[in-house]
């Protein structure tokens, strides 16, 4: 389980305070006490998404299908000082990408670490 304090979803709310989706799923995460996997799957279900795997897997490869996006050098350097707001404008703009999961995405990468994340791609450079 990936927990988010109530810090930091402060933080994102001071961020993100101009974006009603990631407010609303930063909501969820705290209705949830923080556990960022089980707010993430109501969110998938809320869009329409059939999850048929563990929370925690199935966050993980929703982020890893989005990596190549998400690490692209131009917003990667925004993640990697802890700001999601042009990464959020970005993933918006792609129609395939399920708009309402963005911030829970985007979270767990920076809960991981956003360089750990994008490991697997600086190998293939």
């Amino acid at each position: 389980m990936t927990k988010v304090t109530s810090q930091e979803i402060a933080q994102f709310r001071s961020q993100l305070a101009d974006d009603s989706q990631a407010m609303e799923a930063l909501d969820l995460i705290e209705d949830c006490d923080g556990d960022l996997e089980d707010a993430a799957m109501s969110l998938a279900i809320r869009a329409g998404q059939q999850p048929e795997r563990t929370n925690a897997e199935w966050l993980d490869a929703l982020a890893r299908k989005w990596r190549a996006v998400i690490c692209e050098q131009e917003y990667r350097e925004d993640l990697v000082n802890g700001s999601i707001p042009a990464m959020m404008t970005h993933l918006t703009t792609i129609p395939a990408f399920p708009k309402i999961l963005a911030t829970p995405v985007l979270i767990y990468i920076l809960k991981q670490g956003v360089n750990t994340f994008c490991e697997p791609l600086d190998s293939l450079k």
